[in-house]
């Protein structure tokens, strides 16, 4: 029986996990907590490992991003669970002998803790100009919101959510965000809401001039969210071009 019940209880998972992939697009992320006064000496091993990437060509890629709070996020697009069970990293601690080893010692002094999870971005609920998208002005600064909420209330937030965006989308707002979703590894529920701008000065112009196109009516929108929320946190932070990686094209 006991059999049984695990032999279903994986299958659920597979179900799920297929289903959660096909949805959206799914991102591996690894964080790290840096503490503040290990800032300085993580930002130079973390430039050393980047370096050694590049050396070795290193055959997987992430975008990198920090947050006010010394928090770093190494981001990595996959397709499926399978990808997790990858080591791309094994020929370069090979090649690199001791000194692979020697480099994440170094890191670990600089964080009391770190780990690795997956979130979802959810491009039903994400407002994002083609546009905006295509740029060529950098827009490396962010302002995240996370807005945290238990598992009863999941239809609300989300049909708030909607509304929300259905708002931005009436009043031609020119403030775009996306949205992404709790994903594999984490405990609580939470959408997280992305917001680039240029700079700080140009996110708090952006964000005064959207309160004016919404209306004073915004809010009775954002109750819908607000109503249903747990908690919300919110960081600022900015994306590391200087530390994110990809392979050279063969």
């Amino acid at each position: 029986m006991k059999t049984i019940k695990t032999t279903i209880l994986m299958a659920l998972i597979l179900c799920f996990s297929i289903n959660l992939f096909n949805a959206q697009q799914a991102f591996q992320i690894h964080q790290d907590n840096v503490k503040p006064s290990k800032f300085m000496v993580y930002e130079k091993i973390a430039k050393e490992f980047n370096a050694a990437c590049v050396k070795h060509n290193l055959q997987t890629n992430w975008f990198a991003a920090m947050s006010n709070d010394f928090k770093y996020f190494y981001v990595t697009p996959i397709e499926n669970f399978a990808e997790l069970d990858k080591n791309p990293m094994a020929d370069m601690a090979k090649a690199m002998g001791d000194k692979f080893g020697e480099l994440f010692d170094r890191f670990d002094k600089c964080y009391d803790s770190h780990g690795t999870y997956i979130i979802l971005k959810d491009d039903e609920l994400s407002y994002a100009s083609a546009e905006a998208a295509e740029s060529s002005e950098p827009q490396n600064y962010r302002k995240w919101i996370y807005i945290y909420y238990k598992p009863k209330n999941s239809k609300k937030i989300r049909e708030g959510m909607k509304a929300v965006k259905a708002l931005h989308k009436s009043k031609g707002s020119k403030t775009y965000y996306n949205i992404y979703r709790n994903g594999y590894g984490q405990i609580e529920s939470y959408y997280l809401v992305s917001i680039p701008a240029k700079n700080e000065i140009d996110s708090a112009t952006s964000g005064k001039a959207n309160e004016e196109v919404l209306g004073p009516d915004r809010w009775d929108t954002f109750s819908k969210v607000m109503n249903y929320a747990s908690r919300i946190e919110e960081y600022s932070g900015e994306m590391r071009p200087d530390l994110s990686y990809s392979p050279k094209e063969n």
